[in-house]
């Protein structure tokens, strides 16, 4: 059974840590017209729909059309592949972006000696390493995970990795997060090199969060 509209959009603004107030400040449609529309009590017009949409930066499509399970294949030579400005990490997106998902997952592409910022956030992550090494702190502990180890922690934890080894690392990474990576965070690695460096800096606020 398709997920009712107004469930797709409060989910959505929840996923963005969005009040209604601040919703309706950025669409400029009224708070108790928002309430109702998630409650299923009304049903905005697509005009409206897709301010909603732009102010939960997301199209319109994502909270009206039904995904096809085709959708969610990725081929592992047609993979996205992209990292963050100011970041050397190189990301593959292997989790589909359909309307209602809770779950996002990416292969990431760690380099030698890279480290991380320490983070946290709502939600929860796995991690399992594909190859190399990472050394994982989660609440002031710290764990040595090779190839083959696995990790599950809560996202509140205060958190950061590292690849301490000389060669690259490969992990495999799933969570659900309050603020999930969208494709305008993500600088596509089409037609340039990667920038970024190998220091203390990660991922920049309001970015991937791992």
């Amino acid at each position: 059974m398709p997920v009712a509209l107004g469930q797709r959009i409060r989910k959505r603004r929840q996923q963005m840590s969005m009040t209604l107030q601040e919703l309706s400040r950025a669409c400029g449609v009224s708070a108790s017209y928002l309430s109702q529309v998630e409650r299923d009590n009304a049903v905005p017009t697509l005009g409206t729909l897709a301010e909603v949409a732009a102010a939960l930066d997301v199209g319109i499509d994502h909270f009206i059309a039904t995904p096809r399970q085709a959708d969610s294949v990725t081929r592992a030579e047609e993979r996205p592949r992209f990292s963050v400005a100011g970041n050397s990490v190189v990301y593959e997106r292997i989790g589909a972006e359909f309307p209602a998902h809770e779950l996002s997952s990416f292969v990431l592409n760690i380099p030698p000696h890279y480290r991380s910022e320490t983070v946290q956030h709502s939600g929860e992550e796995i991690i399992f390493v594909l190859e190399g090494e990472i050394q994982q702190m989660v609440d002031g502990q710290s764990f040595l995970l090779r190839t083959g180890d696995s990790m599950h922690y809560l996202g509140q934890q205060p958190h950061s990795y590292s690849n301490p080894g000389d060669g690259p690392a490969r992990l495999l990474w799933m969570g659900k997060m309050a603020h999930p990576a969208t494709p305008t965070t993500f600088a596509p690695l089409q037609g340039r090199g990667v920038q970024g460096t190998d220091s203390e800096s990660g991922p920049p606020h309001g970015a991937l969060a791992w």
